[in-house]
């Protein structure tokens, strides 16, 4: 039987961002380009949870399906998600077989699920599955430790690097990332702080006011009285 394999993922997580890219090829066989456009990456659990996968095309849809399932059952815990998941998978005949490999993240968590049941967490947040993985994982560890580019730019530029040599990946490739960038929440944690202190200004300004307003009244009292 003729078997359709998709392949190459890769996740950069950096800066409160996490990236995951994938190609868009999908291979007969050995030698059959069967599809130059498949979309490898998505976005599951209301777009917060993103995940990509590699291996046998229907194994891979089929584990993504199940792992969303999980999802909605543990209210979008990730790590207790996968877990199950790969207590199921080692435990169902059927699920044993399937011959995928998965990465997905959070805001939080990046993870891959193996092909063996196994959730591993990468070191360094920043991990590669399929057939290019070696390369496209090596491209990104360079990337990262040498360049200032952001997660979904390295991610891009590692698996373009993995197309031009693997011949399983084309540069078809789509990404999608989760969090928020660090220099945002920075912003956001600056501008609050400053309302903050506009806040306190104004109060501390309308207490001095109305402080003297008071130390007035009494003034204006005694010199009445004094008439």
């Amino acid at each position: 039987m003729t078997e359709f394999r998709g392949t190459t993922i890769c996740a950069v997580k950096k800066d409160g961002v996490t990236a995951i890219a994938g190609d868009g090829q999908v291979t007969m066989g050995e030698s059959v380009i069967f599809k130059t456009s498949a979309v490898k990456v998505r976005r599951i659990y209301g777009g917060k949870v993103i995940l990509g996968f590699a291996g046998s095309v229907t194994d891979a849809f089929s584990l993504s399906e199940r792992f969303e399932g999980m999802l909605n059952k543990f209210a979008g815990n990730l790590m207790r998600s996968a877990v199950e998941l790969a207590d199921l998978w080692r435990s169902d005949k059927i699920g044993r077989k399937l011959d995928a490999m998965m990465i997905t993240a959070d805001a939080d968590t990046l993870l891959i699920i193996s092909g063996t049941g196994e959730v591993i967490e990468p070191d360094g947040g920043i991990c590669a599955i399929g057939s290019g993985g070696n390369y496209a994982l090596a491209a990104a560890r360079a990337l990262y430790s040498e360049t200032g580019y952001d997660a979904e730019t390295i991610a891009r530029k590692a698996l373009k690097i993995a197309s031009e040599i693997c011949v399983y990946t084309n540069d078809n490739i789509r990404c999608e990332t989760v969090g928020e960038p660090m220099g945002t929440m920075q912003k956001s944690g600056k501008a609050e702080r400053a309302d903050a202190k506009g806040s306190e200004k104004k109060d501390g300004k309308a207490s001095e006011n109305s402080a003297e307003k008071s130390a007035k009244k009494p003034a204006k009292r005694k010199e009445k009285e004094g008439k």
